[in-house]
């Protein structure tokens, strides 16, 4: 129950359901996608990403410096019936904004990938 519980308070902000809403579209993302697409710094993005992979809804993968993020493939039953209604009340919302914020950000992003972040 503990789980189940953690798993819906994880869901319950805006900034990690527009996370999961550009997850549900594009399947797996790197920090620095949030970061442009959703307009937030890197430990903003990195503190939700990382509340999300903690309550087991994300699961990640490094590849050389950058973090990469797909929506978890081990969910329970449960879980995945909850993710399932998360992922079409997202889809019916008005997701345009987040989805030309997104477009506008690979035309970018194909021009210059992402730069590791300085650290000093």
């Amino acid at each position: 129950m503990r789980a189940t519980a953690n798993f819906l308070k994880a869901l319950g902000d805006e900034t990690r359901l527009q996370i999961l809403a550009l997850l549900f579209k594009e399947g797996e993302l790197c920090v620095c996608d949030f970061e442009k697409v959703l307009g937030v710094t890197q430990s903003k993005s990195s503190r939700h990403l990382r509340y999300l992979l903690n309550a087991g809804v994300l699961q990640d993968r490094r590849e050389a410096v950058w973090v990469y993020y797909r929506i978890s493939e081990d969910l329970t039953p449960e879980l995945k019936t909850i993710m399932k209604a998360v992922s079409s009340a997202l889809k019916t919302g008005k997701l345009t904004t987040l989805e030309k914020r997104f477009a506008r950000w690979q035309q970018k992003k194909a021009a210059q990938p992402c730069l590791p972040q300085s650290r000093g």
